[in-house]
């Protein structure tokens, strides 16, 4: 055994996993520090992944190579497509998941990952050195246990745990989460060498033993009659077997009994000094700020297959735990609930993000890496994302390869790091699909038309899985093509046509042309052109690839309009700044604007442009500057 690795990654959470497992595998040897085997990418609050933009993120995460999707499909219990209703740039995928099996099907892929290695310990310090140039590097990680270890390169996905306190009531403690320790000592040696560090808080609800609720006072909600999956490869399969979830309401009642603990609560009495996440509020700050409404919708979501482990989404709460309880027994259903632990919030460390580069490489030390919500952000799927990226690019600048960067037309996950480098945070980040101005292009069903391509180049997508992507995108093309070249007589469908409320043809028309119609499916034609399912049977055309398919040909002017304005925009990302250009000397530039650029550091006008404070008037002097 050896002391010293290419890489080690701190932290075992979803952004730690990630960021191990893809270094491993694309050729490092990798050092995984964790505080306890046991609870790989554990799902610390809701057990569920994806969501709106949050599935498109995971979608991007399995094209790329990454493990999250297959994870999700082995543990999923039940699955839903939000937004079927709304446009295709809005579906979202959305599993409920096994929490328990979710972290031991990701400790079977980490254990059986050639190049990496697991210790368990607490990471207390990061070391540095000094290159020849008297560059800040970093060198390696010293644990809890009295462990050195070496290192090339070092990313930190910290989670929750830096400086962790936990808060219920006027009672804290000290806590990554409920049962596990604090991580000290990481912040200190990051600010001794002139990092800035800040705080943030997040929450969770209690949860409750389901053998206690009345569940036919409740709403069941259902997965998806035919759900679908996340992983675009054949080694998983949908979910069979589904379990519900629950829908229940608060009541006046219950306010009331929630407004008695007001005044022991840390977020009202100035106890927790953190920023909490806007669009994930704990029960009481919904009461603050929609003081006028009279019921909260929540949600009960099964912990597992065998457990009778209830999370009770939309609860989160750091109010005095005797005050939850009473609450929670004024809830319908929820009358003689017992519960398994209180809601708590909980206060932690974070790095503002613009001290990184878009590889998610710091901008003060060399060869270190941050991934996670030490970067200010919340959810699994941001911090899976990130840590991926980070994994990927400490391998490839060990190896001498340029970084793998994506842009904001290219992936939701470009979207992310690019906002959180050039705008930074003042809560935690959450991805919503209204923070990509390409959402057309950005969708989850062409996550793989996307980025698989990428993803075989750099070496996390194997040939098996490439070859799968071949076949979909050959099909695709020859299903539209298809559609281009086929007459359609008004006999032939005339009777479909009526019963879609589409009006009847006065004469013949490409099947393409058809097929724009938003009443107008591929499935309903297949019903009553015959040479339309011979093709598809065929040629083996599977139903992802009819969908792709579909959706290009229905958004074709949305799609290339987006395309163009993308292309235009692009230009920008391809005039570059001196990396040490000073931004003080140009007085013709706001003094605002000085500031930002200055402190962040922009690499292209591009990024600049997407600076709070940087104005259009401010980026035409920068244009000016260095050339249209």
């Amino acid at each position: 055994m050896t002391l010293n690795y290419d890489i080690i990654v701190v932290g075992g959470g979803h952004a730690g996993c990630e960021a191990a497992s893809a270094a491993a595998r694309l050729g490092s040897r990798t050092l995984l520090l964790t505080m306890d085997m046991t609870k790989f990418a554990a799902m610390s609050c809701n057990p569920a992944i994806g969501g709106v933009a949050k599935g498109q993120i995971v979608r991007e995460i399995d094209a790329l190579g990454g493990l999250t999707g297959r994870i999700t499909d082995l543990t999923t219990i039940q699955f839903r497509m939000l937004n079927r209703s709304k446009g295709a740039a809005m579906w979202s995928p959305r599993a409920q998941c096994d929490k328990n099996r979710f972290s031991e099907e990701w400790r079977r892929a980490l254990e059986n990952t050639d190049n990496l290695y697991i210790w368990q310990d607490t990471a207390e310090e990061v070391l540095f050195g000094r290159d020849d140039d008297n560059r800040l590097r970093v060198k390696g990680i010293r644990t809890r246990m009295g462990v050195t270890f070496e290192a090339r390169a070092v990313v930190l996905t910290c989670g929750t745990f830096l400086s962790g306190l936990m808060h219920c009531g006027r009672s804290s403690a000290e806590g990554g989460r409920a049962g596990d320790a604090a991580a000290h000592g990481l912040t200190h040696s990051l600010t001794a060498v002139g990092f800035e560090s800040g705080r943030m808080k997040t929450g969770t609800p209690a949860r409750l033993d389901g053998r206690t609720i009345d569940f036919s006072q409740l709403e069941p909600q259902e997965g998806d009659a035919q759900p679908s999956k996340f992983s675009f490869s054949d080694q998983t399969q949908p979910v069979e077997n589904q379990m519900p979830c629950y829908g229940v309401y608060t009541s006046a009642e219950v306010h009331d009994t929630l407004r008695t603990g007001f005044a022991d609560s840390p977020l009202f009495n100035g106890t927790i000094k953190g920023i909490g996440p806007r669009y994930c509020p704990s029960i009481e700050d919904k009461l603050r700020t929609f003081a006028d409404k009279e019921q909260h919708l929540l949600f009960l979501e099964p912990e597992g297959r065998n457990t009778n482990e209830y999370y009770l989404n939309g609860f989160s709460s750091s109010l005095p735990y005797d005050v939850q309880i009473r609450a929670l027994h004024q809830i319908r259903g929820l009358e003689n609930v017992h519960v398994y632990r209180p809601g708590y919030a909980i206060e932690y460390d974070y790095f503002p993000p613009v001290q990184l580069h878009h590889s998610l490489e710091t901008k003060l030390a060399d060869n270190l890496w941050f991934a996670g919500q030490i970067n200010g952000t919340t959810g699994y799927e941001e911090a899976a994302a990130q840590g991926l990226m980070a994994g990927i690019n400490a391998h490839r600048k060990l190896v001498g390869q340029p970084p793998l960067i994506l842009r904001r037309d290219e992936a939701y996950i470009g979207v992310l790091i690019d906002d959180l480098v050039t705008k930074g945070v003042d809560e935690p980040y959450r991805m919503f699909t209204s923070r990509a101005e390409y959402r057309i292009l950005l969708r989850q069903d062409n996550a793989d038309m996307r980025l698989t391509p990428k993803g075989y180049e750099i070496g996390l997508v194997n040939d098996e899985n490439y070859n799968k992507f071949l076949e979909k995108k050959s099909s695709v093309e020859s299903l539209i093509s298809f559609a281009h070249a086929q007459s359609i007589k008004p006999h032939e469908i005339h009777d479909y046509l009526i019963s879609v409320n589409s009006e009847p043809l006065a004469h013949g028309k490409k099947l393409y042309d058809l097929l724009l119609r938003n009443e107008i499916t591929v499935a309903g034609l297949r019903a009553v052109l015959p040479r339309l399912e011979e093709f598809i049977v065929g040629h083996n055309i599977g139903e992802e690839a009819i969908e792709e398919a579909e959706i290009l040909i229905k958004y074709r002017g949305y799609i290339e309009r987006e395309k163009l304005i993308a292309e235009k925009l692009r230009r920008l990302e391809n005039i570059a700044i001196p990396a040490d250009f000073d931004f003080n000397g140009m007085q013709s530039l706001t003094i605002e604007a000085r500031q930002k650029l200055t402190r962040i550091r922009p690499a292209t006008i591009g990024q600049a442009s997407r600076i709070p404070g940087v104005s259009p008037a401010d980026v035409n002097v920068l244009l000016i500057k260095f050339g249209r």
